[in-house]
Protein backbone atom coordinates (compact mmCIF):
# COMPACT_ATOMS: atom_id res chain seq x y z
CA UNK A 1 0.00 0.00 0.00
CA UNK A 2 1.32 3.39 -0.90
CA UNK A 3 0.34 5.46 1.92
CA UNK A 4 2.48 2.89 4.64
CA UNK A 5 5.60 4.67 2.44
CA UNK A 6 3.86 8.22 2.66
CA UNK A 7 3.07 7.85 6.18
CA UNK A 8 6.62 6.84 6.87
CA UNK A 9 8.18 9.72 4.95
CA UNK A 10 6.20 12.22 6.88
CA UNK A 11 7.12 11.10 9.94
CA UNK A 12 10.50 11.26 8.30
CA UNK A 13 10.37 14.84 7.60
CA UNK A 14 8.50 16.14 10.41
CA UNK A 15 11.01 14.66 12.62
CA UNK A 16 13.60 17.80 11.02
CA UNK A 17 12.85 20.98 13.27
CA UNK A 18 14.79 23.79 14.48
CA UNK A 19 12.71 23.27 17.69
CA UNK A 20 12.46 20.31 19.80
CA UNK A 21 8.78 19.52 20.61
CA UNK A 22 7.41 21.54 17.58
CA UNK A 23 7.76 21.42 14.30
CA UNK A 24 9.12 24.50 12.38
CA UNK A 25 11.24 24.51 9.07
CA UNK A 26 11.49 28.08 7.54
CA UNK A 27 13.67 28.84 4.16
CA UNK A 28 17.14 28.55 4.08
CA UNK A 29 18.09 27.31 7.80
CA UNK A 30 20.02 24.27 8.26
CA UNK A 31 16.80 22.53 8.80
CA UNK A 32 15.77 23.54 5.19
CA UNK A 33 19.05 21.77 3.90
CA UNK A 34 18.79 18.91 5.82
CA UNK A 35 15.07 18.58 4.47
CA UNK A 36 16.33 19.07 0.90
CA UNK A 37 18.83 16.01 1.25
CA UNK A 38 16.44 13.77 2.20
CA UNK A 39 14.29 14.74 -0.19
CA UNK A 40 16.46 15.12 -3.00
CA UNK A 41 17.82 11.35 -1.46
CA UNK A 42 13.94 10.16 -1.95
CA UNK A 43 13.82 11.45 -5.72
CA UNK A 44 16.45 9.37 -6.64
CA UNK A 45 15.73 5.98 -5.25
CA UNK A 46 12.61 6.30 -7.70
CA UNK A 47 14.53 6.66 -10.21
CA UNK A 48 14.81 10.58 -10.89
CA UNK A 49 17.63 12.57 -11.88
CA UNK A 50 17.15 15.16 -9.14
CA UNK A 51 18.68 18.33 -7.90
CA UNK A 52 17.95 21.70 -5.78
CA UNK A 53 18.23 24.69 -8.30
CA UNK A 54 18.83 28.16 -7.70
CA UNK A 55 16.23 29.00 -5.06
CA UNK A 56 16.44 26.09 -2.64
CA UNK A 57 13.83 24.20 -4.67
CA UNK A 58 13.93 20.52 -4.84
CA UNK A 59 13.47 18.77 -8.47
CA UNK A 60 13.45 15.54 -9.50
CA UNK A 61 12.39 14.54 -13.17
CA UNK A 62 11.84 11.23 -14.44
CA UNK A 63 12.09 10.72 -18.56
CA UNK A 64 9.58 9.55 -20.53
CA UNK A 65 9.51 7.21 -23.52
CA UNK A 66 12.31 8.81 -24.61
CA UNK A 67 14.56 12.23 -23.35
CA UNK A 68 13.68 15.82 -23.44
CA UNK A 69 9.85 15.56 -23.38
CA UNK A 70 7.45 18.12 -21.69
CA UNK A 71 6.74 16.78 -18.47
CA UNK A 72 3.71 16.90 -16.41
CA UNK A 73 4.65 18.69 -12.92
CA UNK A 74 3.79 18.20 -9.59
CA UNK A 75 5.04 18.87 -6.58
CA UNK A 76 3.96 20.83 -3.23
CA UNK A 77 5.88 22.73 -0.64
CA UNK A 78 8.56 21.38 2.41
CA UNK A 79 8.99 24.77 4.37
CA UNK A 80 5.94 25.04 7.29
CA UNK A 81 5.15 27.74 9.09
CA UNK A 82 6.21 27.68 13.23
CA UNK A 83 4.69 25.14 15.63
CA UNK A 84 2.86 23.46 12.38
CA UNK A 85 1.77 20.21 11.52
CA UNK A 86 3.44 17.30 9.80
CA UNK A 87 1.25 16.92 6.21
CA UNK A 88 0.59 20.46 4.82
CA UNK A 89 2.74 20.84 1.83
CA UNK A 90 4.81 17.31 2.31
CA UNK A 91 1.78 15.08 1.46
CA UNK A 92 1.67 16.66 -1.96
CA UNK A 93 5.23 16.32 -2.45
CA UNK A 94 6.19 13.03 -1.15
CA UNK A 95 2.97 11.19 -2.84
CA UNK A 96 4.31 12.57 -6.16
CA UNK A 97 7.34 10.95 -5.27
CA UNK A 98 5.89 8.17 -4.07
CA UNK A 99 3.94 7.52 -7.43
CA UNK A 100 7.36 7.56 -9.41
CA UNK A 101 8.58 5.09 -7.73
CA UNK A 102 5.40 2.95 -8.21
CA UNK A 103 6.06 3.88 -11.83
CA UNK A 104 9.85 3.15 -11.28
CA UNK A 105 9.49 -0.92 -9.89
CA UNK A 106 7.55 -1.37 -12.83
CA UNK A 107 9.28 -0.10 -15.64
CA UNK A 108 6.72 2.15 -16.77
CA UNK A 109 7.51 4.82 -19.31
CA UNK A 110 5.28 7.41 -20.37
CA UNK A 111 4.88 9.59 -23.48
CA UNK A 112 5.58 12.57 -21.64
CA UNK A 113 7.80 13.24 -18.27
CA UNK A 114 7.40 13.43 -14.68
CA UNK A 115 8.52 16.29 -13.07
CA UNK A 116 8.10 17.02 -9.65
CA UNK A 117 9.74 19.78 -7.77
CA UNK A 118 9.44 20.77 -3.63
CA UNK A 119 9.20 24.49 -3.45
CA UNK A 120 11.32 26.08 -0.80
CA UNK A 121 9.11 28.51 0.56
CA UNK A 122 5.35 28.99 -0.13
CA UNK A 123 4.54 29.92 3.89
CA UNK A 124 6.25 33.33 3.72
CA UNK A 125 7.27 32.69 7.32
CA UNK A 126 11.12 33.86 7.34
CA UNK A 127 10.82 37.12 5.05
CA UNK A 128 7.09 37.57 4.50
CA UNK A 129 6.74 37.23 1.06
CA UNK A 130 4.63 34.19 -0.34
CA UNK A 131 5.08 31.61 -3.22
CA UNK A 132 9.51 32.14 -3.43
CA UNK A 133 10.23 28.63 -5.21
CA UNK A 134 6.74 28.48 -6.93
CA UNK A 135 7.61 32.37 -8.10
CA UNK A 136 10.67 31.31 -9.24
CA UNK A 137 9.77 28.36 -10.99
CA UNK A 138 7.20 30.40 -13.08
CA UNK A 139 9.85 33.44 -13.91
CA UNK A 140 8.13 35.62 -11.98
CA UNK A 141 10.59 36.24 -8.90
CA UNK A 142 10.17 39.59 -7.60
CA UNK A 143 14.37 40.79 -7.09
CA UNK A 144 13.22 43.51 -4.99
CA UNK A 145 12.34 41.13 -2.13
CA UNK A 146 16.11 40.18 -1.72
CA UNK A 147 16.30 42.80 0.27
CA UNK A 148 13.77 41.59 3.03
CA UNK A 149 15.03 40.96 6.61
CA UNK A 150 14.19 38.08 8.68
CA UNK A 151 13.47 38.45 12.57
CA UNK A 152 17.20 38.42 12.97
CA UNK A 153 17.97 41.20 10.41
CA UNK A 154 19.61 39.42 8.10
CA UNK A 155 18.25 39.60 3.85
CA UNK A 156 17.32 37.18 1.79
CA UNK A 157 20.14 38.03 -0.47
CA UNK A 158 22.49 37.36 2.60
CA UNK A 159 20.59 34.12 3.74
CA UNK A 160 20.82 32.33 -0.08
CA UNK A 161 24.37 33.33 -0.11
CA UNK A 162 25.04 31.82 3.19
CA UNK A 163 23.15 28.86 2.14
CA UNK A 164 25.44 28.42 -0.81
CA UNK A 165 22.84 29.66 -3.57
CA UNK A 166 23.86 32.72 -5.88
CA UNK A 167 20.86 35.53 -5.69
CA UNK A 168 22.06 36.95 -8.79
CA UNK A 169 21.05 33.52 -10.44
CA UNK A 170 17.57 32.96 -9.26
CA UNK A 171 16.27 33.23 -12.90
CA UNK A 172 18.12 29.92 -13.73
CA UNK A 173 14.76 28.30 -12.05
CA UNK A 174 12.77 29.39 -14.19
CA UNK A 175 10.74 27.29 -16.57
CA UNK A 176 9.70 28.10 -20.32
CA UNK A 177 6.28 27.07 -21.04
CA UNK A 178 6.87 24.68 -23.79
CA UNK A 179 8.43 22.59 -20.66
CA UNK A 180 4.92 22.07 -19.16
CA UNK A 181 1.89 19.87 -19.84
CA UNK A 182 0.33 20.88 -17.15
CA UNK A 183 0.70 21.44 -13.02
CA UNK A 184 -1.22 19.16 -10.65
CA UNK A 185 -0.58 19.64 -6.82
CA UNK A 186 -2.07 17.02 -4.25
CA UNK A 187 -2.68 18.50 -0.49
CA UNK A 188 -4.76 18.73 2.32
CA UNK A 189 -7.72 19.83 2.17
CA UNK A 190 -7.18 22.39 5.64
CA UNK A 191 -10.41 22.47 6.19
CA UNK A 192 -13.09 20.44 7.50
CA UNK A 193 -15.31 20.33 4.31
CA UNK A 194 -14.47 16.30 2.84
CA UNK A 195 -15.39 14.92 6.22
CA UNK A 196 -18.57 16.10 6.89
CA UNK A 197 -19.11 14.91 3.40
CA UNK A 198 -17.18 11.27 4.96
CA UNK A 199 -15.18 11.71 1.67
CA UNK A 200 -11.31 10.82 1.63
CA UNK A 201 -10.54 13.33 -1.67
CA UNK A 202 -12.02 15.98 -3.23
CA UNK A 203 -11.33 17.48 -7.02
CA UNK A 204 -10.95 21.80 -6.23
CA UNK A 205 -12.40 24.10 -8.65
CA UNK A 206 -10.53 27.28 -7.82
CA UNK A 207 -8.51 28.60 -5.25
CA UNK A 208 -10.31 31.52 -4.26
CA UNK A 209 -8.35 35.20 -4.07
CA UNK A 210 -7.92 37.30 -1.60
CA UNK A 211 -7.98 41.31 -0.61
CA UNK A 212 -6.28 41.65 2.78
CA UNK A 213 -7.06 45.52 4.28
CA UNK A 214 -5.86 47.52 7.24
CA UNK A 215 -8.02 49.25 9.00
CA UNK A 216 -7.68 52.24 11.43
CA UNK A 217 -10.69 53.79 13.67
CA UNK A 218 -9.90 56.54 15.79
CA UNK A 219 -12.20 58.38 18.03
CA UNK A 220 -11.21 59.83 21.38
CA UNK A 221 -9.62 58.12 24.44
CA UNK A 222 -10.96 59.50 28.03
CA UNK A 223 -11.68 58.11 31.84
CA UNK A 224 -13.53 55.00 32.36
CA UNK A 225 -15.48 55.79 35.02
CA UNK A 226 -16.11 59.78 34.07
CA UNK A 227 -17.46 59.59 30.30
CA UNK A 228 -20.85 59.38 30.00
CA UNK A 229 -21.55 56.18 27.67
CA UNK A 230 -23.72 58.65 24.93
CA UNK A 231 -21.14 61.17 24.94
CA UNK A 232 -18.68 58.34 24.05
CA UNK A 233 -16.26 57.99 20.71
CA UNK A 234 -14.95 54.31 21.83
CA UNK A 235 -13.00 53.32 18.88
CA UNK A 236 -13.01 49.34 20.52
CA UNK A 237 -16.61 49.62 21.12
CA UNK A 238 -16.70 50.38 17.25
CA UNK A 239 -14.38 48.14 16.46
CA UNK A 240 -15.83 45.19 17.84
CA UNK A 241 -19.28 46.38 15.75
CA UNK A 242 -16.96 46.14 12.53
CA UNK A 243 -16.41 42.69 13.49
CA UNK A 244 -19.48 41.69 13.71
CA UNK A 245 -20.92 43.04 10.91
CA UNK A 246 -17.94 41.37 9.01
CA UNK A 247 -19.14 37.86 10.21
CA UNK A 248 -23.02 38.45 9.70
CA UNK A 249 -22.51 39.57 5.93
CA UNK A 250 -20.12 36.79 5.36
CA UNK A 251 -22.01 34.00 7.18
CA UNK A 252 -25.59 35.41 5.05
CA UNK A 253 -23.58 34.89 1.82
CA UNK A 254 -23.91 31.10 1.33
CA UNK A 255 -21.51 31.23 -2.10
CA UNK A 256 -17.92 30.58 -0.16
CA UNK A 257 -17.53 34.03 0.61
CA UNK A 258 -15.17 33.97 3.69
CA UNK A 259 -14.13 36.94 6.07
CA UNK A 260 -11.79 37.10 9.04
CA UNK A 261 -10.72 39.83 11.36
CA UNK A 262 -7.30 38.61 12.66
CA UNK A 263 -5.82 40.71 14.16
CA UNK A 264 -6.72 43.79 16.87
CA UNK A 265 -4.87 46.24 18.75
CA UNK A 266 -6.44 48.85 21.13
CA UNK A 267 -4.26 51.83 22.70
CA UNK A 268 -3.88 53.05 24.71
CA UNK A 269 -4.72 49.67 25.81
CA UNK A 270 -5.15 49.96 29.73
CA UNK A 271 -8.22 48.65 31.67
CA UNK A 272 -9.47 51.72 32.90
CA UNK A 273 -9.42 54.31 29.45
CA UNK A 274 -11.53 53.94 26.81
CA UNK A 275 -9.51 52.77 23.63
CA UNK A 276 -8.74 55.92 21.62
CA UNK A 277 -7.31 54.28 18.74
CA UNK A 278 -8.30 50.70 17.26
CA UNK A 279 -6.40 48.87 14.47
CA UNK A 280 -7.55 45.92 13.29
CA UNK A 281 -6.72 43.95 9.87
CA UNK A 282 -9.36 42.17 7.46
CA UNK A 283 -9.06 39.10 5.42
CA UNK A 284 -12.32 38.67 2.40
CA UNK A 285 -11.49 35.30 -0.13
CA UNK A 286 -14.16 34.34 -2.86
CA UNK A 287 -14.20 31.27 -5.17
CA UNK A 288 -14.49 34.12 -7.84
CA UNK A 289 -12.88 38.07 -8.32
CA UNK A 290 -15.93 38.69 -9.43
CA UNK A 291 -17.79 37.74 -5.58
CA UNK A 292 -15.13 38.70 -3.85
CA UNK A 293 -14.79 42.55 -5.70
CA UNK A 294 -18.24 43.05 -4.44
CA UNK A 295 -17.70 41.96 -1.20
CA UNK A 296 -14.97 44.04 -0.40
CA UNK A 297 -17.43 47.34 -1.46
CA UNK A 298 -19.80 45.80 0.38
CA UNK A 299 -18.08 45.56 3.24
CA UNK A 300 -16.18 48.61 3.06
CA UNK A 301 -19.53 50.35 3.23
CA UNK A 302 -20.76 48.79 5.89
CA UNK A 303 -17.18 49.64 8.09
CA UNK A 304 -17.65 53.13 6.83
CA UNK A 305 -21.31 53.38 8.09
CA UNK A 306 -20.34 51.94 11.70
CA UNK A 307 -17.54 54.94 11.67
CA UNK A 308 -20.02 57.44 10.84
CA UNK A 309 -22.33 56.88 13.42
CA UNK A 310 -20.33 56.98 16.08
CA UNK A 311 -18.39 59.78 15.29
CA UNK A 312 -15.29 57.82 14.86
CA UNK A 313 -12.53 58.71 11.98
CA UNK A 314 -11.36 55.83 9.41
CA UNK A 315 -8.59 55.22 7.43
CA UNK A 316 -9.04 51.73 5.02
CA UNK A 317 -6.07 50.36 3.12
CA UNK A 318 -5.56 47.75 1.21
CA UNK A 319 -2.28 45.56 2.24
CA UNK A 320 -2.72 42.16 -0.25
CA UNK A 321 -4.92 40.92 -3.32
CA UNK A 322 -4.26 38.04 -5.09
CA UNK A 323 -6.45 36.95 -7.77
CA UNK A 324 -8.51 34.28 -7.74
CA UNK A 325 -6.85 30.84 -9.77
CA UNK A 326 -9.30 28.95 -11.43
CA UNK A 327 -8.69 24.97 -12.03
CA UNK A 328 -8.21 24.40 -15.87
CA UNK A 329 -11.81 22.36 -16.74
CA UNK A 330 -9.39 19.69 -19.08
CA UNK A 331 -7.64 18.80 -16.15
CA UNK A 332 -10.28 19.00 -13.74
CA UNK A 333 -12.43 16.17 -15.41
CA UNK A 334 -9.22 13.72 -15.53
CA UNK A 335 -9.05 14.31 -11.98
CA UNK A 336 -12.69 13.59 -11.55
CA UNK A 337 -12.21 10.28 -13.99
CA UNK A 338 -9.12 8.97 -11.87
CA UNK A 339 -11.19 9.34 -8.54
CA UNK A 340 -14.61 7.92 -10.28
CA UNK A 341 -11.87 4.50 -11.43
CA UNK A 342 -10.92 4.68 -7.65
CA UNK A 343 -14.54 3.85 -6.76
CA UNK A 344 -15.40 7.38 -4.73
CA UNK A 345 -17.92 9.73 -5.26
CA UNK A 346 -16.74 13.43 -7.30
CA UNK A 347 -17.05 15.84 -4.86
CA UNK A 348 -16.02 19.25 -6.20
CA UNK A 349 -14.68 22.41 -3.78
CA UNK A 350 -12.82 25.73 -3.52
CA UNK A 351 -9.44 26.36 -1.99
CA UNK A 352 -9.85 29.10 0.82
CA UNK A 353 -6.13 28.75 1.08
CA UNK A 354 -3.37 29.81 -0.87
CA UNK A 355 -1.13 27.17 -2.22
CA UNK A 356 1.86 26.75 -5.30
CA UNK A 357 -0.48 26.29 -7.72
CA UNK A 358 -1.38 29.99 -7.41
CA UNK A 359 2.16 31.44 -8.86
CA UNK A 360 1.97 28.16 -11.45
CA UNK A 361 -1.11 29.69 -13.12
CA UNK A 362 1.39 32.00 -14.88
CA UNK A 363 3.05 29.66 -17.07
CA UNK A 364 0.90 26.55 -16.88
CA UNK A 365 -2.26 25.54 -16.51
CA UNK A 366 -3.08 24.01 -13.05
CA UNK A 367 -5.29 21.50 -10.83
CA UNK A 368 -5.38 20.31 -7.15
CA UNK A 369 -6.61 17.33 -5.86
CA UNK A 370 -7.63 17.82 -2.14
CA UNK A 371 -7.06 14.98 0.60
CA UNK A 372 -9.52 14.79 4.04
CA UNK A 373 -7.73 15.87 7.47
CA UNK A 374 -8.46 15.23 10.42
CA UNK A 375 -11.42 17.88 11.88
CA UNK A 376 -10.23 20.45 9.31
CA UNK A 377 -7.38 21.50 11.85
CA UNK A 378 -4.01 22.88 9.67
CA UNK A 379 -1.22 25.07 10.83
CA UNK A 380 -1.03 23.39 14.03
CA UNK A 381 0.26 20.13 15.77
CA UNK A 382 -2.71 18.21 15.73
CA UNK A 383 -3.32 18.07 11.74
CA UNK A 384 -3.07 14.75 10.99
CA UNK A 385 -3.97 12.39 7.55
CA UNK A 386 -5.14 8.90 8.22
CA UNK A 387 -3.39 5.94 6.24
CA UNK A 388 -6.45 4.75 4.36
CA UNK A 389 -7.09 8.50 3.48
CA UNK A 390 -3.06 9.13 2.42
CA UNK A 391 -3.30 5.98 0.06
CA UNK A 392 -6.57 7.01 -1.33
CA UNK A 393 -5.13 10.22 -2.32
CA UNK A 394 -2.02 8.23 -3.39
CA UNK A 395 -3.84 5.85 -5.82
CA UNK A 396 -6.02 8.73 -7.47
CA UNK A 397 -2.65 10.72 -8.34
CA UNK A 398 -0.94 7.76 -9.87
CA UNK A 399 -3.89 6.67 -11.81
CA UNK A 400 -3.93 10.63 -13.11
CA UNK A 401 -0.34 9.97 -13.93
CA UNK A 402 -0.78 6.71 -15.82
CA UNK A 403 -4.08 8.08 -17.72
CA UNK A 404 -3.08 11.63 -18.29
CA UNK A 405 -3.61 12.88 -21.44
CA UNK A 406 -2.11 16.72 -22.61
CA UNK A 407 -4.43 19.71 -23.15
CA UNK A 408 -3.56 19.67 -26.79
CA UNK A 409 -5.64 15.52 -26.94
CA UNK A 410 -8.96 17.38 -25.82
CA UNK A 411 -8.20 19.90 -28.67
CA UNK A 412 -7.13 22.79 -26.43
CA UNK A 413 -4.28 24.48 -28.03
CA UNK A 414 -3.50 27.11 -25.18
CA UNK A 415 -3.43 27.04 -21.93
CA UNK A 416 -7.16 27.80 -20.39
CA UNK A 417 -5.92 30.57 -18.00
CA UNK A 418 -5.28 32.41 -20.73
CA UNK A 419 -8.48 32.42 -23.09
CA UNK A 420 -10.44 35.35 -22.86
Amino acid sequence: MLGDEIVSRINQLGAISEIGGQLVRVFLSPEHRKAADLILSWMREAGMAAHLDAIGNVCGRYEGAHPELPCLMLGSHYDTVRDAGKWDGPLGLITAIACVADLNRRGVRLPFAVEIVGFADEEGVRFASTLLGSRAVAGTFDQGVLAARDRDGLTMREALAQFGLDPDHIGAAARARHELHAYVELHIEQGPVLELENLPVGVVTAISGATRLAAKLSGMAGHAGTVPMAQRRDALAGAAECVVAVETFCKADGGGLVGTVGTISARPGAANVIAGDVSFTLDIRAPTDARRTLAVTETVRRIEAIAKRRGLSLQLDVTHENRTVPCAPWLKAQLAEAVAAEGYPVFELPSGAGHDAMAMIDITDVAMLFVRCRGGVSHHPAEHVELLDADAGARVLLRLIENFQPREAAGIVQPEHQQP
